[in-house]
């Protein structure tokens, strides 16, 4: 589906999935390591830290105002009517500056990029709370009014911007690569490069952020998006190009140019833009009493909601996230209504928004207790009783205050799943549990999880180069690092999650109910914080991790999701330390089809189980790196290779929780893949293209006496499903099309009566 070149509301988001940190591992001088930790700090506030507010962030108005001088007085305006879209035009324009360094652009058109990022969004701070605090998709007539504030940006920065560049960049950033958007009168090469730049990068950190109604797709199946629209709306070159920029991972981008921003910038740099000079503020520090009621409410197990008098969100807890499957990050700030949890009376019929307990609350000042049932993203009805307090001033009724506690008979997965973490056996060093309590619940929390439908992830962590500290300050030392980061995760860990020491300095965090978007958000933030940390035993040393992520995905075994998390792990490390990598696409159960729909029937061979013609929207390259993981993950083999065809030998063992009498299986897998250049016509003459892989896949036992095997059609079911979810294909709509004619083979083995079909 096309991704609209929309602002940060309903329909947009945007915080990458694949993250990492500053590769450098070196001993550094005591400036630069302040200005690591400044940046950090920083960045930690741009990701969202503090509870329910929505002032500006003093760290994010330093890196505006080094960039835009008197001109971030035009941010701090966006920011102060929605932070959302302030906070989305920062990652976005950190992310264009660091992909136009590594692609070779010119000092000039680098800055000008910049600058329309930071504020190619300023036109919303015209638009009606309505339409920006919309809890929903939008309307046409609402993408309308967003068209509108695109060109309401155009015009606001004519009349203070000086540079050409800035406004060509903005006024095309909507446009359409095929010219098939109305509204612009270029396309193709014509359209300006820093304006398909940003188009791109965008879509990216739209699709990688949460929004209300929908959860963030994971880093990859981000990118298979970009690359279905390259052609279309996005420029297909480019779209490649960006596709091997995020590998180095996005968050050592965003913290390599925030540092430059600080340390090299002028104060007067950014002045050059504009024709008019202004003061830029500050604001104030949090009172400590504040920091205190932030942490009480982050850690409540009932949920708190704070709302306005205009049915405003202002904040959202853990508990609220836990019982309803939100996020704090994608609700605050949006309107409230009784549909956004489904939220039923003591009949069980829905409330209307008319009847809203809330907004009779406010209305009356009176208090109000009730037990009513709320459904939460994943589908679950939850009983709760519901405790509204009105709040009120001197003058008036300000808003109320919603307690949402847990009145479920009913054990849920997070608590069963809770009570094994607190039955583990411990880590004596770090009191978390232990290898041998991590692989006992390993696999039925994953099997629990693909029953119920429901994501969960695995982080995995190792700190870099451990031997060096035991070497430098001694073993005592390195225990203790070891104890700081096992801290940092119990903190970071959810009710439901699993904290285990896997070996060494190595640990493992198995998060209940999320996806790999989350995951690799929450990695990211125990990787800045254990980065700042200051530990009296290495002298106020930096010590660094590095993190490997992945979510369970169709066709997944437990021992597959361990291999890729692992081999996640590896690439952190070999990709310079202290990053995260995010690998597998997850899974987007609200797109599942049933089994019957995936599988084509039975050939008439016997041998042959299951055959299908697929379709991935990434090129031949990408697609063999994709294979190349499937085959690591499930410890395969690749047994020949020709040209197109490559044939495949994977293991199957059964799990713990089948039948003991079970035996291993093997399964060949053969595989023709070709890339396909798809061209369709635009409106006004031109061609585009974009390139996608077709595969013909078929899958036989290898040994003869499998193939009476009662299971081998299942387990031939899972290895496909398991293929497909590696691959990011579907099923291919045009078989036909794009295969030149098989060759006539000699054999007369199943393969090669396959390509004759």
């Amino acid at each position: 589906m096309p991704y609209s070149s929309e602002p940060m509301f309903p329909g947009w988001s945007g915080l990458e999935s694949s993250v990492g940190a500053s590769a450098s591992q070196e001993p550094v001088e005591e400036a630069a390591v302040g200005l690591v930790w400044e940046v950090g700090s920083l960045l930690e506030e741009l990701e969202g830290a503090g509870i329910g507010t929505s002032a500006p962030c003093p760290g994010t108005n330093r890196l505006v105002e080094a960039r835009l001088g008197v001109g971030a007085g035009l941010f701090t305006a966006l920011q102060c009517k929605s932070r959302p879209a302030a906070a989305h035009a920062l990652r976005v324009a950190m992310t264009c500056s660091g992909w136009a360094e590594q692609l070779g652009l010119p000092a000039r058109d680098r800055e000008a990029l910049e600058i329309a990022a930071l504020l190619h969004d300023v036109g919303l701070i015209g638009l009606p709370d309505e339409v920006l605090l919309k809890p929903g998709p939008l309307s046409a007539q609402e993408r309308e009014l967003i068209d509108t504030a695109r060109m309401q940006t155009v015009e606001i920065l004519r009349a203070s911007c000086v540079v050409p560049e800035v406004l060509e960049i903005v006024r095309y950033a909507g446009a359409w690569y095929d010219g098939s958007r109305a509204g612009y009168d270029r396309r193709g090469q014509g359209l300006p490069l820093g304006a398909r730049m940003l188009t791109i990068v965008e879509a990216f950190d739209a699709m990688t952020n949460e929004q209300v109604y929908r959860a963030a797709m994971s880093r990859e199946r981000a990118l298979a998006e970009l690359f279905r629209c390259a052609g279309s709306q996005f420029d297909p070159y480019l779209v490649e190009q960006f596709a091997l920029f995020a590998e180095t991972g996005l968050s050592t981008v965003r913290q390599a140019v925030a540092g430059r921003w600080l340390e090299r910038l002028e104060p007067a740099a950014g002045n050059r833009f504009w024709g008019f000079s202004g003061q830029f503020g500050g604001t104030r520090p949090p009172d400590i009493l504040d920091l205190f009621i932030g942490r009480l409410l982050e850690n409540m197990y009932d949920g708190v909601i704070f709302i306005d008098t205009a049915l405003r969100i202002l904040l959202w807890n853990h508990g609220a996230e836990r019982l309803s499957g939100i996020s704090a990050e994608s609700i605050t700030g949006r309107s409230w209504s009784p549909g956004l949890l489904e939220i039923r009376d003591e009949k069980g019929a829905l409330i209307e928004p008319e009847e809203c307990p809330v907004a009779c609350t406010i209305r009356s000042g009176v208090q109000s207790l009730r037990r009513l049932t709320l459904t939460g993203r994943s589908g679950r009805k939850v009983p709760v009783d519901v405790h509204i307090i009105p709040v009120a001033s001197e003058r008036a009724v300000e808003g109320a205050i919603v307690l949402l506690h847990d009145a479920s008979s009913e054990i849920s997965l997070e608590q069963r799943c809770q009570s094994l973490h607190q039955q583990a056996t411990l880590d004596p060093l770090t009191q978390v549990g232990n290898r041998a309590e991590f692989e006992r619940v390993y696999e039925a929390f994953i099997h629990t999880h693909l029953e119920r439908q429901l994501p969960c992830s695995l982080i995995i962590c190792d700190l870099d180069r451990f031997k060096q500290i035991n070497d430098t300050y001694g073993h005592q030392a390195g225990d203790e690092v070891i104890k700081a980061l096992a801290g940092l995760l119990k903190a970071a860990a959810h009710p439901g999650d699993l904290v285990a020491r896997y070996g060494g300095e190595e640990f493992v965090l198995l998060c209940a109910n999320c996806d790999n978007a989350s995951a690799a958000r929450r990695a990211e933030q125990i990787r800045q914080a254990f980065a700042q940390l200051r530990l009296p035993c290495l002298g106020g040393a930096p010590v660094t991790a590095s993190f490997g992520v992945t979510e369970v995905q169709p066709g997944d075994t437990p021992e597959t999701m361990l291999r890729r998390a692992d081999r996640a792990l590896l690439l952190a490390k070999s990709r310079g330390r202290n990053r995260v990598v995010q690998l597998g696409a997850g899974a987007d159960l609200r797109e599942g089809l049933p089994l019957w729909n995936l599988f084509q029937q039975k050939p008439p061979e016997a041998d042959i189980l299951l055959q299908q013609r697929l379709v991935t929207p990434v090129p031949w390259s990408l697609a063999m790196e994709k294979l190349r993981g499937f085959v690591a993950d499930h410890s395969g083999r690749i047994l020949s290779t020709q040209n197109d065809q490559i044939q495949v030998e994977i293991d199957t063992s059964p799990s713990r929780t089948r039948r003991a009498s079970d035996r291993p299986m093997t399964f060949l897998l053969d595989l023709r893949m070709k890339e396909f250049r798809q061209t369709r016509q635009a409106d006004r003459g031109a061609a585009f293209g974009r390139a996608q892989t077709k595969i013909q896949v078929a899958i036989a036992p290898k040994r003869s006496r499998d193939r009476r095997r009662t299971d081998v059609v299942a387990r031939a079911r899972e290895v496909l499903l398991s293929l497909r979810a590696y691959l990011m294909a579907d099923d291919d709509p045009q078989p036909d099309v794009g295969w030149e004619p098989a060759p006539e083979k000699k054999s007369k083995g199943w393969l090669a009566w396959l390509w004759r079909k």
